[in-house]
């Protein structure tokens, strides 16, 4: 039996400004979006170019208080081949960034950018 990665699911506390990082930070793009207005959430699902993964963003309206991201769940990866100048712009941007990192006895080839509900994202040279 096989299985194919869809989706991962992320609720978030304010979904302009969340959908805002994943586009702008990232260039995801909008793929879906489903309002459940009477069961008050919404759904929206993010992909990049190549469309065979999604970043489902969870929106629960009237939440009071930020989700716990949890010390279980550590980061989403994504990949780029100009390291330096993604880092440099995600700090331009104003987002939280990490010095750039590597695997111990390796040269740096990766860092981490924060969205606004506190979730990592690893950002890794391609």
């Amino acid at each position: 039996m096989k299985y194919k990665m869809l989706h991962t699911c992320l609720r978030v506390m304010d979904l302009e400004k969340s959908l805002a990082f994943y586009k702008d930070a990232l260039g995801l793009i909008e793929v879906n979006r489903k309002d459940f207005k009477e069961h008050k959430f919404t759904l929206v699902f993010l992909t990049d170019e190549t469309g065979s993964y999604e970043v489902e963003l969870t929106y629960n309206y009237n939440t009071e208080k930020p989700y716990e991201v949890g010390n279980g769940f550590s980061h989403l990866a994504v990949s780029t081949v100009d390291l330096e100048g993604s880092r440099q712009r995600h700090s331009e941007l104003g987002f939280e960034v990490t010095d750039l990192k590597g695997l111990p006895g390796e040269k740096p080839r990766y860092y981490f950018v924060t969205d606004p509900d506190g979730y990592k994202v690893e950002v890794i040279r391609g």
